[in-house]
């Protein structure tokens, strides 16, 4: 648009060649043209020429960055609407085109200036009339660009500083919690202890031991602790008297003193496992410690089955003689309450323990005898004495000495006392008058009379008590041995049911649907058996077979699985066991207690197999398999547990009080029945499966067995053990004789013989002992036990001779029969249950126990055998033909009378 060159006529000519001629057609460009005039004389000069020259405009971006930086793009516009774009990668300067060809995401950080302001036109100096074009340019990123400077670094950086950051919040939180930890750890062990204290000692006198404690732990922080000092603190230690401080103790002359003792306790625990000792004895302390707490009494000590209880001391009180007395009251109602409601969970028995208490009045020397395990504990005359009148006293009576009646009198309480009729003769002490305490059962008192802390109406322990007390121990009452029994079927059914449980899991594992029998066809099963022509006798299996061990079986008991029992199965197990119990006569021995005696010993023996599952370590399956493989395969077995159970229930039922020789003699119906052979226990039999056979018992014999090789296990596992009580049939005894040569002797098969007969030989007559050794265990138990059980048999014999059904007086015979009962049949039955090594460490207890019993009754049999006969004389005289020897009982009516102030039952 220049005037002089659009002048020219050949322009596009000048174009061309400049581009041609310089090689920059591809390159943007600038052409400045200046004329060449023929004359220097302004006004007539013409154009006759130009000179023209070439400038290229990458020349001006060469060079001006640095040759390692690249990946720009320059945009340069002039004010006439030219655009042009350039890419600069380090020393090189490539021309992109006409437009601006920047990215429009770097639109934001380009960088805009102007191009070559020193040589732009100001028209306020020179105006020549033309049009300049005034030249910019903008500087923006290519993604060559950004790449070569885009790096992690910062986000590693700022991730690192995070992680340290979160990392040291987290050790100082950890840190935290661990501080918090420690001092919840050290605040609880703190708590434990001042417990422990509290209830080993006397409030003051757990916070001196805590205050020396804590002074001995001051004097040990502030030592140094070098290495020289601790070996010197360590000799120090060795030789110098650890007790730097006063012996904690304090002299009391007002106290008294309780001492009450477990009557029956020692043989009671012989027939129990050690849980159920420790059940008993944590029961019924619990409960004294309640009544000592709400007495405000100081429990001193338990050692073994005696309680120890003091008052006066550590806190000094008037009217400690009379706490005790009321404490001793308590104590004795609380623990008749107890046994009787104990006895449905351990068994037969228990309601039968008493106790026997006895206080004294005195000085007493106290303290803590400092050393390892030391206790608060009492010295002095005054203890010895409480002792002595706890071990004169008698079952369910408390006895005080002359001192404690006089105080007792002095404080108005002379009624509570009452002389004993005989002079005690203490050890140590010589003779004593002593005093029978016998508290009336106090109502609501006046605000004006004693203690308020000892206000108030009977407690429900009391009421309890008192009720038990008038129905069981207030004489040979009907309704006290309705209670007994009721007890005793609810302990059976416990028992049966946790074990029917156990059938129930196990059957989930091992019996499939379709072995299941539909109830057509179970109940054709079972007529077929009681529809039978063949006597039970005959129904004895040399070999049963029982289920081989399967891995799977341990599946589901071992993942804890309990199967709860229906409400109907419950139910009729209940009512046959109620039912089972009616049918067993008012016999002396063999009576439905003596027949829970039975299960119990079998429960035992059976819990001596069982409980080593439990423990096993290392691989579950090995260890089951082991021990199915040690026990024949009794413990994989609950329905083989289940029959064993049942049997002892069921095994005298209907006995008549006579042996089966008698009622052979006598000729009786049912001798004939069974022709002459085992008698008794084939009509046991014949009862009870009778009575469980019938359609009100439907579920509770579904529960048993399901299959047809259950139900056949079954029959045969009950027919075989209640047979085996027939010890005095020959053939009976000389088969199974036979079967234990086969199965245990030394010629026997091998026990890793292939052929399943050996294995189970060996459970049929183990499962046989177990009834056997179960069935006489009162003569390989406690002396006591065997002796209430030996008495009730001499009693029922004596009975049977009284009323003409026994030849002999059984005091004729009865001291030379017991030695050589035992030796020839107890000693060598509790030898086959150690040799057949299927039950642990009670097969040495029944053994050392059924040794020492024979050596005790050498000694006294003569002399027992005297008393026998003259307490069963006494009985008969009394027409007492149901009732348990006097002795047996821990009060007589009048005695109920007296003490708890009520008509008699």
């Amino acid at each position: 648009s220049h005037p002089i060159i659009s002048q020219d006529r050949n322009l596009k000519f000048l174009f061309d060649y400049s581009g041609s001629s310089y090689g920059v057609s591809n390159m943007s460009k600038s052409i400045i043209v200046e004329p060449v005039f023929d004359s220097f004389q302004d006004a007539s000069r013409k154009v006759v020429g130009f000179v023209f020259a070439v400038e290229r405009w990458e020349s001006y971006l060469e060079g001006n960055s640095p040759s390692d930086k690249r990946g720009f793009l320059v945009d340069v516009k002039d004010s006439c609407g030219v655009d042009m774009s350039f890419s600069i990668e380090g020393d090189n300067v490539d021309f992109k085109g006409y437009e601006d060809l920047h990215d429009p995401k770097y639109e934001s950080i380009g960088q805009k200036g102007e191009f070559a302001s020193f040589a732009r036109y100001d028209r306020n100096i020179v105006d020549d009339g033309l049009t300049h074009c005034n030249f910019s340019m903008t500087v923006y990123p290519e993604d060559t660009f950004q790449s070569e400077y885009h790096t992690s670094e910062p986000f590693i950086f700022a991730s690192v500083i995070l992680a340290v950051f979160i990392c040291t919040i987290g050790v100082f939180a950890f840190y935290d919690w661990m501080v918090a930890r420690r001092q919840a750890k050290v605040l609880g062990a703190a708590k434990t202890t001042t417990a422990i204290i509290q209830s080993l000692f006397p409030k003051n006198v757990g916070e001196r031991l805590l205050a020396d404690a804590r002074e001995k732990a001051v004097a040990k922080e502030k030592q140094p602790k070098g290495k020289l000092d601790f070996l010197l603190e360590e000799e120090n230690n060795k030789t110098d008297n650890p007790f730097q401080s006063d012996p904690i103790a304090e002299y009391y002359t007002d106290t008294t003193i309780m001492f009450a003792d477990i009557v029956g306790f020692t043989a009671w625990s012989s027939t129990r496992e050690p849980k159920q000792v420790f059940q008993l004895l944590e029961t019924i302390y619990h409960d004294f410690d309640a009544i000592a707490r709400k007495r405000r009494v100081f429990k001193v000590e338990t050692v073994g089955d005696c309680y120890v209880a003091a008052c006066g001391l550590p806190t000094p009180r008037p009217d400690h003689h009379v706490v005790i007395a009321r404490f001793a009251r308590d104590c004795l109602y609380r623990f008749q309450a107890l046994v009787h409601m104990l006895e449905v969970e351990l068994g037969p028995d228990t309601a039968d323990l008493s106790i026997r208490l006895g206080i004294h009045s005195g000085q007493v020397t106290a303290g803590v005898l400092r050393g390892d395990k030391a206790r608060f504990q009492l010295f002095g005359d005054t203890m010895n004495t409480a002792s002595r009148m706890e071990s004169t006293s008698q079952a369910a009576r408390i006895q005080c000495s002359q001192e404690t009646a006089d105080k007792l009198r002095e404080s108005g309480k002379g009624h509570w006392v009452r002389p004993r009729e005989d002079i005690v003769m203490a050890k140590g002490k010589g003779a004593m008058q002593t005093y029978w305490l016998d508290l009336k059962v106090e109502g609501p008192r006046s605000s004006t009379s004693g203690n308020n802390s000892e206000r108030g109406s009977e407690s429900e322990g009391v009421k309890t008590a008192r009720i038990y007390a008038k129905t069981i121990l207030g004489g040979h009452s009907d309704k006290a041995c309705m209670m007994k029994e009721a007890r005793l079927v609810k302990w059976n059914v416990e028992i049966l049911t946790k074990i029917l449980r156990m059938i129930s899991v196990r059957r989930v594992d091992t019996i499939s649907e379709s072995d299941i029998l539909s109830d057509t066809k179970m109940r054709k099963l079972e007529v077929s058996v009681l529809d039978g022509k063949s006597a039970v006798l005959d129904e004895v299996q040399e070999i049963i077979t029982l289920p081989d061990y399967k891995s799977y079986q341990s599946k589901t008991l071992a993942e804890g699985v309990d199967i709860e029992l229906d409400d109907c199965v419950k139910t009729q197990l209940s009512d046959y066991m109620q039912t089972l119990a009616k049918m067993y006569r008012d016999n002396p021995f063999h009576n439905f207690e003596h027949a829970s005696h039975v299960c119990m010993s079998v429960v035992k023996l059976l819990s001596r197999i069982v409980a080593p599952a439990l423990q096993a370590t290392g691989d579950e399956t090995d260890a089951e398999r082991t021990l199915h493989d040690h026990t024949y395969g009794i413990t994989s077995d609950p329905l083989t547990q289940f029959a064993c159970a049942l049997s002892a229930a069921i095994h005298d039922v209907d006995h008549t009080g006579v042996p089966n020789n008698q009622l052979v003699k006598e000729g009786q119906n049912i001798a004939a029945t069974y022709n002459n052979k085992s008698v008794a226990e084939q009509n046991s039999v014949d009862l009870a499966w009778s009575m469980l056979m019938e359609d009100r018992f439907k579920d509770l014999r579904r529960a048993i067995y399901t299959t047809k090789d259950e139900f056949r296990r079954f029959r045969q596992l009950i027919v075989n053990s209640v047979m085996a009580t027939d010890i005095m049939d020959k053939d009976l005894g000389l088969q199974r004789k036979d079967r234990w040569l086969k199965a245990f002797s030394e010629c026997a098969p091998d026990n890793d013989a292939p052929d399943n007969n050996v294995v189970n030989r060996k459970a049929t007559i183990v499962i046989e002992h177990l009834i056997q050794a179960s069935d006489v265990a009162h003569t390989m138990q406690h002396w006591q036990i065997y002796q209430k059980w030996n008495q009730r048999l001499f009693l029922e014999m004596f009975r049977a001779y009284k009323e003409g059904r026994a030849e002999k007086d059984p005091s004729e015979f009865w001291y030379q029969g017991e030695v050589g009962f035992f030796e020839f049949y107890i000693i060598p039955l509790a030898k086959k249950l150690k040799d057949c090594g299927v039950f642990g460490v009670s097969s040495d207890e029944y053994l050392n126990y059924a040794l020492r019993n024979k050596r005790e009754w050498q000694t006294r049999g003569h002399q027992i055998v005297a008393e026998f006969k003259e307490k069963a004389l006494l009985e008969y005289a009394n027409n007492a033909h149901g009732d348990l020897l006097e002795e047996e009982e821990s009060f007589s009516e009048q005695h109920v009378d007296e003490v708890f102030e009520c008509d008699p039952v």
